[in-house]
Formats: C-alpha cells, sequence, structure tokens
C-alpha cells in the first residue's frame, strides 16, 4: 500500500511540475514605436531642435546623413509618456539632409531596440545665395494686356504674382544696390549688363532701366505664347538674373593732412607757435589701370509652390 500511494505523489509532482514551468513562459518582447519630427532651421544661425518620440522609455541615438549628431549619441527620454528625447544638431551645410534615430528601451525585456524612419528636412540657405558686391531684389508682375508693356500705373495688372498662363507677359522688376560703391543704386549709369537667362530660350533678355509712374528700377519681358519667338514651356521656369557693374576708373583713397587746430573757430597756439593736427579725409585717385567690375547674380530658391510658373490657358 505505501509503493501504490509513493507512486500517486510522485506523478501528482510532475504533473504539477509540468504546469508551472508552461504557465511561467515569458511574453516575446513588444516592438515600440520610434518618430523623428523637427530639424528646420536657417544655416549659419540658430540650432535646429530634432524631437524623436517613443512609445516606452529609453535612450536615443540620433543621426544627420547616417553620421551621429554629436552630443546626441545617447540622450535620455522623458520617464513619462510621450516618451521624448531632443537633440539639439547644428547643420553642417545648407539644402536637404536625412535625420534618423536609433532607441534603446530602458526594459530590455518588455521592448526591443528600433530604428526610426528616416525624415528628409531641408535647411534653409538665403535666397541670394551668392557672395557678391551686388545684391538684388527680383519679383514677376503681369505686363498689362497682350502686348509684354509695362503698365502704366501700380493697378491690378502689376500685381506681384509667380503663375502665369500661356499667352500673358511675365515682367521681371529688379532693383539692386553695390556695396563696392557704397551701396549705391545700379542704374544705367554705373551697370554695363543687365540680362536674364532662361532655360529653354535661346537669347538671353535684355533688361532696361526706366522710370515706371515714379519709381525707377530694371525691367524685362518673358513673351509666352504659341507664335514664333514665344516661350511655352509648361511647368516651372528656371532663370537667373545677372548684373554687371561697370569697371571703376577711380577710387576713394583715405588720406591725411597736417592743419592748424582750431577750438571754436580760434586757431590753437602754444609759446607762441600755432599747434599742428594731422587731419583724415578722402581723395579720389583715377587709376591707370581700370578695375573691373563685379557681377552678381540671383536664383530663386523658394519653395516649389512659389516659384514662377506657366500654366495652359484654362479649357472652355
Amino acid at each position: 500500500m505505501r509503493k501504490i500511494i509513493s507512486g500517486l505523489v510522485i506523478s501528482s509532482l510532475a504533473l504539477v511540475g509540468g504546469a508551472v514551468t508552461g504557465t511561467s513562459a515569458n511574453a516575446a518582447p513588444a516592438t515600440p514605436t520610434l518618430v523623428v519630427t523637427g530639424g528646420s532651421t536657417t544655416f549659419g544661425l540658430d540650432p535646429a531642435i530634432i524631437v524623436a518620440t517613443a512609445s516606452a522609455a529609453g535612450k536615443v541615438k540620433f543621426t544627420a546623413a547616417g553620421v551621429a549628431v554629436t552630443g546626441c549619441e545617447a540622450i535620455t527620454t522623458t520617464t513619462v509618456a510621450p516618451f521624448v528625447a531632443k537633440c539639439s544638431w547644428v547643420p553642417a551645410a545648407g539644402g536637404a539632409t536625412v535625420l534618423a534615430a536609433s532607441f534603446t528601451p530602458t526594459d530590455s525585456e518588455a521592448f526591443v531596440a528600433v530604428e526610426s524612419s528616416p525624415l528628409t528636412v531641408k535647411i534653409g540657405v538665403p535666397v541670394q545665395g551668392v557672395v557678391s558686391p551686388i545684391h538684388m531684389y527680383v519679383d514677376t508682375v503681369l505686363a498689362s494686356g497682350t502686348t509684354g508693356v509695362l503698365a502704366p500705373r501700380f493697378g491690378v495688372s502689376c500685381a506681384i504674382t509667380s503663375e502665369f498662363i500661356v499667352g500673358q507677359g511675365i515682367v521681371f522688376r529688379v532693383y539692386g544696390n553695390n556695396s563696392d560703391l557704397g551701396g549705391a543704386v545700379l542704374d544705367s549709369s554705373n551697370v554695363a549688363k543687365a540680362y536674364i537667362e532662361v532655360a529653354g530660350l535661346a537669347t538671353p533678355i535684355t533688361m532696361t532701366y526706366g522710370n515706371h509712374s515714379g519709381a525707377s528700377f530694371w525691367t524685362g519681358v518673358l513673351r509666352t505664347g504659341t507664335a514664333a519667338g514665344q516661350y511655352n514651356t509648361l511647368g516651372l521656369i528656371s532663370y537667373k538674373v545677372t548684373m554687371i557693374a561697370k569697371p571703376q576708373t577711380s577710387i576713394q583713397v583715405l588720406s591725411t593732412k597736417l592743419a592748424i587746430k582750431t577750438v571754436d573757430g580760434v586757431k590753437q597756439k602754444v609759446d607762441g607757435k600755432y599747434v599742428m593736427e594731422r587731419i583724415s579725409y578722402y581723395k579720389t585717385v583715377k587709376l591707370a589701370t581700370p578695375i573691373a567690375g563685379p557681377v552678381g547674380t540671383w536664383q530663386s530658391n523658394f519653395m516649389p509652390a512659389s516659384q514662377l510658373t506657366l500654366f495652359a490657358p484654362p479649357k472652355a
């Protein structure tokens, strides 16, 4: 009888042991979410803030163009939802850059490590974009009627726009300054050439300087249409404005001279002799060899939605 009882006890323990082993098995770790946002700034100005939001607590490694961002190799998230980590990033250049992040969970038994989807950001660059003594402003307006002539007054036909329909005249309005000439306005007296190059157009558009109802600036007209010589390529219009200053034949030179010191119009003397002082002044010196004038260029790098665009006429 004792043997039978012992056998029952052993069998019972085996069954219990099997049940315990089966019910204590851990579930597989979950895959957390990780989303990267932010990263917008202007090159050379403030740092960009990159934000990573996870569905669990942990550490985040930020990368830009595949390279770890210095100081952001292991940023700890907040301890409560939303689990956020932030990175201060100084872009190395303007233009498009791919940002990403990798996440290491604090609870490695409950969550696995995960990579974020890449985020492409465009770091802002100055619209002018060209280092030059010449600085320009450029816009486009609708020519009055279909003649391609700038409207005599600034009315509806001179509203600034970047969207045109085939058959309309596009007027480029430009003004500029030359820092080599102390910021002097660029006009016909100091500009050798001013023109606009349009992709697909064989001959550059020559700009002229003139008075338009009391405001003087440079203008050039792009005639669109289906007639011979007219521009009719639909879509974005790629163009570049170029201004070439005339050569400098003289320059201002800082010079000095001795003069009698005066105070309130009274010449100063010491021991019966006039007190002399050195005075600085600028004088104009003619150059034996003229200095070539600087060249300024302007190309729009606005958002595509605000780029110069030509559309087909609406269907009846």
